[in-house]
């Protein structure tokens, strides 16, 4: 499964945007004390306009596998921070999107392209949202008197959505830094976003440039340094990110179970306080730190038939249902087919087969781009899946989450995390998992997005921080909430 962090980097980074210029500051990027990337600013100002990129660049490890991730944001704006244009490049393991705006009269004429197709639209850009230009103004108003707070609206080109950013200023600390310690202001921000909330909690001078962030990831530290471009560029250390997402079982589960209901009851650690969600074969309930979630094999919600909305069987940048490659691929795995639960039976097994190599080393990729080079993990199984359900008229979505394995690169009794898709059939949502041939009772739902990466990382926050305390078999015939 892809690693859920590199989204909560990108966003982590928001308030950087704040930092006054040198035209190019330069950070290491630290978890949990590992070196794992670097980080750049840029800002020139050039005919009344200002233009500022970040760019960040990481390798992770996933079960022995290394992963490269090179992402680059831009904003165009004039001095006094309107937007005016904005971009953005990912390249994760080979796999490449891009995202081009341009921003006029309230609206927004954007192209995105992610697996050699592209897509044209416009949309409303969003009232009183900001780029980087508005957001470091706006820090500039407000100041560093200990005690201030403040909001702004930042918009996220990567993902095309505003992030609600609560910023509270606190008194002036020495802090340890590469060059030395510093008397810095500690700056708490509260990060509002369509998947949870994140927090983090930056060092600036009394210039507003920022020499310090943190912020909690996978139950520890993320960490940015200022420091030169020699240190910020120096050979990263590697941290297998990936291990850290695992969830221990107090005991094994055997197939019978698996196929049958079964009752959790996690803790929940740190910050995090939301829990698994909630589908038509899931149903979790608790509060505080308790949670409890009751998972069955087969669909039988307690308020079955949670509507489908039109975006569910439309296509979009990584759902490429109406593309003339997926469509025919889609008519290959329905056969015969006429029902809809059938149809959906029958993509989850043509998917298995259709992608041969199961590769942990493929970066997010699209339907469009798993139809022509079919390779992948969990999540090029679900997304493709979803892809040719809503090829065929079905409605569609894809779940992320944990799932049981009996052993996973060196560990028993796991959940890891992963990803499948889920269809509407029979008035419920039903899930479908290609990767391991059928869904059960050890899939534990923490998310529900539309195939977009962005929606994909909604359960980030609860990774690192479940505790799973008991696993109790539910009787077919006992009442389940």
């Amino acid at each position: 499964m892809r690693p859920f962090a590199l989204a909560l980097l990108l966003f982590a980074l928001v308030p950087l945007a704040h930092a006054t210029p040198p035209q190019e500051q330069w950070f290491s990027v630290q978890l949990d004390g590992r070196k794992i990337g670097s980080f750049q600013t840029e800002r020139i100002e050039r005919d009344g306009q200002v233009r500022t990129t970040q760019t960040l660049q990481i390798t992770l490890e996933r079960a022995g596998i290394a992963i490269d991730l090179r992402s680059s944001e831009s904003a165009t704006e004039t001095r006094d921070g309107k937007p005016l244009a904005f971009a953005a490049r990912s390249l994760l393991s080979g796999v490449e999107q891009r995202v081009d705006g341009r921003v006029a009269a309230g609206r927004i004429e954007v192209t995105t392209r992610t697996g050699g197709a592209s897509q044209t639209r416009s949309l409303a850009w969003p009232d009183g949202a900001v780029l980087a230009e508005g957001a470091r103004l706006a820090g500039l108003r407000a100041g560093l008197e200990p005690g201030t707070r403040y909001e702004v609206l930042a918009f996220q080109p990567s993902s095309l959505d505003t992030a609600r950013v609560i910023t509270e200023v606190g008194a002036v600390t020495s802090v340890d830094l590469p060059g030395g310690r510093r008397p810095l202001s500690r700056i708490e921000q509260t990060m509002q976003l369509p998947f949870g909330t994140m927090r983090s909690q930056s060092w600036v001078d009394a210039q507003q440039t920022i020499h310090k962030l943190t912020m909690p990831l996978l139950g520890v530290q993320l960490v940015l340094l200022s420091c030169d471009r020699a240190c910020a560029t120096a050979p990263n250390q590697g941290s297998d990110i990936f291990a850290r997402t695992l969830v221990s079982a107090p005991r094994a589960l055997t197939p019978g179970e698996l196929a049958g209901t079964l009752r959790y009851t996690f803790t929940l650690r740190g910050h995090t306080t939301q829990g698994p969600t909630t589908t038509d074969e899931q149903r979790s309930s608790g509060s505080g730190a308790q949670r409890v979630v009751i998972v069955r094999a087969q669909a039988q919600g307690a308020t079955p038939g949670e509507q489908p909305t039109a975006a569910d069987f439309a296509p979009n940048n990584y759902l490429q249902s109406d593309a003339p490659e997926v469509l025919a691929l889609a008519r290959r795995a329905v056969g015969e087919a006429s029902a809809p639960a059938q149809q959906m039976h029958n993509i989850e097994q043509f998917v298995r087969g259709y992608i041969k190599d199961k590769s942990l080393g493929v970066g997010y990729a699209s339907a469009l781009e798993i139809v022509r080079k079919p390779e992948g993990d969990c999540t090029e199984h679900a997304v493709l899946v979803a892809a040719l359900g809503r090829a065929s008229g079905i409605a569609t979505r894809v779940v992320t989450g944990l799932a049981y394995a009996p052993t996973f690169a060196g560990h028993d009794h796991v959940f890891v995390p992963h990803a499948w898709a889920q269809a509407f059939v029979d008035g419920r949502w039903r899930s479908y998992d290609a990767a391991l041939g059928q869904f059960d009772a050890g899939h534990l739902a923490l998310g529900v997005g539309d195939g977009d990466p962005w929606r994909f990382y909604a359960g980030v926050e609860q990774l690192g921080n479940l505790e799973l305390r008991s696993i109790e078999t539910v009787p077919a015939t006992a009442s389940t909430p």
